[in-house]
């Protein structure tokens, strides 16, 4: 059952071929019905009818051979009636074994003479008494339908004629007749099975034209999917093969055109991302020269900047933090390049988290100092050692708490580490000016700020959260962000305890109680 259920929902010719097959069966089914009722009452009435008219006739006979006999012997009338017995049992036309009763009707004076007869199957409740009733109320032939229990056989259904004939001398009779069905009813079995033949029959030669026609457009179907596959894959050169000129020819040169647009096009921004690549990498290194120069200068002029007049000392460390800053922005452009360029790599070591976070609060401590703010360690007293790149985590980590001391607005930190046996997670909760929700998906956004207008005491190059989230997942890890404007922010780090594996659950919660 469930190998059905996935084939339907899998396969497309599947399901065309199981929903044309249901739908030509109850086709089927309806109008073999109708045609076997029809054929059913056809053949039903065609034995009925020659079975009253082969009544009358033995019936009639019987009264016209009774009625010449008139004034005749005994023994003449009793020959007369055997005959008519004997005749009247024989084979007719419609094939069937017969039966005859040939029974006084009562009430009739009693005479010399008994003339009743009955064939040797027959017994007294043979003939339905309703039947003999009819009989006896009318001039006409009667009929009704029984069940007649053969030698040797199960219970057969008939059809029992009954008329009355005069006997001369002697009265009134009653004649009736038992013709056996057993053939009408092997007929309609016969007709029955072959119907039932014929609808299966059609069912698979239905099933088969609808396999073969959905074949035919499920066949281009599968081969585009099959491209477009080898297209995730990084094979752009496949192209469906078109011959004809119909709708499934047209669908193939379009599908042939857009694979050769998206070919073009994905070659052009590849080129483009190249290009650029190697644009910010040759950038960055060219500007490593003239830099490294000017850091030279700058240091010798702010070394000698108490002899300077105080504009000009002003100027000194003006320059020398403004080439701080400069040397950060190449360096993260410089980063960025590598992962664009997909050849970052992770160099991992065993370390302790819990030293790592503290060596980064105490280095930003003069910096949160400085913003009127202190950073709160909670982590539990003990070592937590994962395998990691350290350089990266440590960048992590610090661009985390420098983003939160920047917002914090001279109120406290928090830093809270928690760990499994597998993941470990480290949260930086701020309680300042926070940020619209709307806008939490862009926070890590390469050189995007949420408020552009705003002063900003330490300048910063606006690539540290989207680098730090390209570290965090480069160890599998992930890193996530939440916030409400006049409440801060929340950002939480969640990492795998071994490199390599991935994170199993998200041990901080993301939106903290307000």
């Amino acid at each position: 059952m469930q190998r059905v259920g996935f084939r339907l929902r899998s396969s497309l010719a599947f399901r065309v071929i199981l929903s044309t097959v249901l739908l030509s069966l109850s086709v089927v089914w309806l109008t073999g019905s109708a045609l076997n009722n029809q054929l059913s009452k056809g053949v039903k009435q065609v034995n009925l009818d020659s079975a009253i008219i082969e009544a009358r006739s033995t019936f009639f006979n019987a009264q016209y051979r009774l009625a010449l006999a008139q004034g005749e012997p005994e023994s003449v009338i009793r020959s007369v009636i055997n005959d008519v017995i004997t005749s009247a049992t024989s084979i007719g036309t419609t094939g069937n074994a017969r039966q005859i009763a040939f029974q006084k009707t009562p009430g009739q004076p009693d005479t010399k003479f008994d003339y009743e007869i009955k064939s040797e199957f027959l017994k007294e409740d043979s003939i339905p008494e309703r039947l003999k009733i009819k009989v006896r109320k009318s001039s006409e032939l009667k009929w009704t339908y029984s069940y007649f229990a053969y030698p040797g056989n199960s219970s057969t259904p008939v059809i029992i004629l009954g008329d009355k004939v005069k006997v001369p001398n002697a009265g009134q009779y009653e004649m009736y007749l038992l013709i056996s069905l057993a053939n009408q009813n092997t007929t309609l079995e016969l007709i029955r099975s072959s119907l039932l033949l014929t609808g299966f029959a059609l069912l698979l030669l239905i099933g088969l034209i609808t396999w073969l026609v959905v074949r035919q457009v499920v066949r281009p179907v599968r081969e585009a999917a099959r491209i477009a596959t080898e297209f995730t894959s990084g094979d752009f050169h496949q192209r469906m093969d078109v011959h004809t000129r119909d709708e499934i020819s047209t669908l193939g040169n379009a599908f042939n055109e857009m694979a050769e647009s998206l070919q073009k096009q994905i070659a052009r921004l590849e080129n483009l991302s190249r290009v650029q690549q190697r644009f910010v990498s040759d950038v960055s290194h060219e500007l490593r020269t003239p830099l490294t120069t000017l850091r030279m200068a700058s240091e010798i002029i702010h070394g000698a900047r108490e002899t300077f007049d105080p504009n000009v000392s002003r100027s000194a460390e003006l320059l020398v933090a403004q080439l701080d800053r400069f040397e950060r922005l190449l360096e993260d452009l410089l980063e960025v390049s590598r992962f664009d360029a997909e050849v970052a790599v992770l160099e991992g070591v065993d370390f302790d988290i819990v030293t790592l976070a503290k060596r980064c609060i105490e280095d930003l401590a003069l910096v949160a100092s400085e913003n009127s703010t202190s950073m709160i360690l909670l982590v539990p007293d003990e070592t937590i050692m994962l395998n990691a790149d350290i350089r990266r985590v440590e960048r992590i980590l610090r661009n985390l708490l420098t983003n939160a001391i920047d917002h914090a607005e001279g109120k406290p930190i928090e830093v809270t580490i928690v760990y499994t046996e597998n993941d470990v997670a480290v949260g930086v909760r701020d309680y300042g000016i926070g940020i619209e929700p709307h806008l939490l998906s862009r926070v890590f956004d390469r050189f995007w700020r949420a408020d552009p207008s705003r002063a900003r005491v330490r300048g910063g190059t606006g690539l540290g959260l989207s680098i730090a989230l390209e570290d965090a997942r480069l160890h599998n890890g992930e890193l996530e962000a939440w916030g409400r404007p006049l409440y801060g922010a929340h950002f939480v780090l969640t990492l795998p305890r071994k490199e390599g594996s991935s994170i199993e659950a998200r041990l901080i919660t993301l939106k903290p109680t307000i």
